[in-house]
């Protein structure tokens, strides 16, 4: 069996855990230093993943921005950016959206069956639709990636994404940015959700880096199982 992708989670939310607010703008969480930080480990990794609600709501592009990095990774024969992966529980995604319009690689998308037929009519043309059985879940995902190749993955988000992911216990690394503000809306969305966590107050994480970053901090967490990671 091929050995799942190492899954690094990656965060910004506010002090009081917000990772966006109920404003049609998108909320900068971070700085100038920590999105080139950001864009760093986006060029170390083989695909990045984020949730269909995270596409609707910031359009990201996911692509490696600096000059030097994308040529470093085509330099070691890989493409400019890492794959691009989403998953959506009904097939709804636009693909004019700049997940799908922008970057000369591969994007994969996670469907349970009852939303094959939406999610190709929608976006077959554009990206690699996958049946993921009755229900999308992140063991299989990691399962299929590992098999096309991908060793290490970022999860980018929302809420939803981190909590599955962490919830099942399979997040190897995590890194939060803290901003140096609360949003203070409890019906915005949140860094994660109610679920039954392994890393609880008896399973605590290794806190294993904190680093400053201009106004914001960064909290590298290593769960007890990814310890030797």
């Amino acid at each position: 069996m091929t050995e799942r992708p190492y899954v690094l989670l990656s965060a910004a939310a506010s002090i009081d855990g917000y990772i966006d607010d109920n404003t049609s703008e998108r909320l900068l969480l971070s700085n100038d230093e920590d999105f080139d930080r950001v864009d760093e480990v986006r060029a170390s990794v083989d695909a990045i993943l984020v949730g269909a609600n995270t596409i609707r709501r910031d359009d990201p592009r996911l692509l490696v921005r600096s000059d030097d990095r994308r040529k470093r990774r085509l330099d070691a024969g890989l493409t400019e950016s890492p794959i691009k992966v989403t998953l959506s529980a009904t097939g709804d995604l636009d693909p004019t959206s700049k997940f799908f319009s922008t970057g000369d690689v591969a994007k994969i998308v996670y469907v349970p069956t009852s939303a094959i037929s939406e999610a190709t009519d929608a976006v077959g043309d554009v990206s690699t639709v996958v049946d993921a059985g009755p229900t999308v879940d992140p063991g299989f995902i990691l399962e299929d990636l590992a098999g096309r190749g991908v060793k290490r993955l970022m999860v980018e988000g929302g809420g939803t994404i981190h909590t599955q992911f962490l919830s099942a216990g399979l997040a190897d690394e995590i890194q939060l940015v803290v901003a140096p503000f609360f949003v203070g809306d409890s019906t915005a969305p949140r860094f994660v959700g109610d679920a039954s966590f392994p890393q609880s107050p008896a399973n605590r994480m290794a806190l294993v880096d904190v680093q400053q970053i201009g106004d914001v901090v960064l909290l590298r967490y290593l769960p007890k199982a990814a310890e030797h990671a």
